[in-house]
């Protein structure tokens, strides 16, 4: 008769949930100085481009700042893929960074940690869920002032003036 394979008791150690911790500020701080940047970087591109006019000069900043925020993100990953890497959970970077990429943005894949770190692939992906919620908010907050400018501007020059009627109203 064939058992089935038993795993080995997990137990989390507490050097895995101070490196968890310590992992997730490093992250938090890399979004929070990259989120103040990406602001910077919009607002001063969009005083350069405040002379032109047109469906561009709103959609610029907006991809520019689209992939700064992207360019975070995997600094980000690099960071756990670069722990995972030093403390020899994978045979080299560049599967370190695959499956860093993977549990950041919660895809998960066919890897897995060692038995002592496992703790840590529920760790990655809460940390990728709090960093796109504030990146979501900010490119959420780009968006509506570049979708605003072209009703503004429609209301500016397509509509005419209410007329107003012989007893003041309009």
């Amino acid at each position: 008769m064939n058992n089935p394979p038993v795993e080995a008791l997990y137990v989390v150690s507490l050097e895995e949930i101070i490196w968890g911790g310590i992992l997730v500020a490093i992250t938090m701080a890399i979004h929070g100085s990259g989120m103040l940047m990406v602001l910077r970087f919009n607002h001063s591109l969009k005083k350069r481009l405040t002379s032109m006019k047109g469906l561009m000069s709103g959609l610029l900043p907006l991809i520019f700042t689209s992939c700064m925020i992207m360019l975070v993100h995997l600094t980000e990953v690099l960071v756990w893929a670069g722990f995972f890497y030093w403390k020899g959970a994978f045979p080299n970077s560049s599967t370190s960074f695959y499956f860093a990429l993977n549990e950041y943005t919660t895809v998960g894949s066919r890897f897995s940690l060692p038995l002592n770190w496992r703790l840590l692939e529920g760790i990655i992906a809460s940390a990728g869920l709090l960093t796109f919620a504030l990146s979501t908010g900010v490119l959420f907050g780009l968006a509506k002032t570049f979708l605003e400018q072209p009703i503004e501007f429609s209301f500016k020059h397509h509509k005419k003036e209410p007329t107003k009627t012989k007893d003041n109203t309009f």
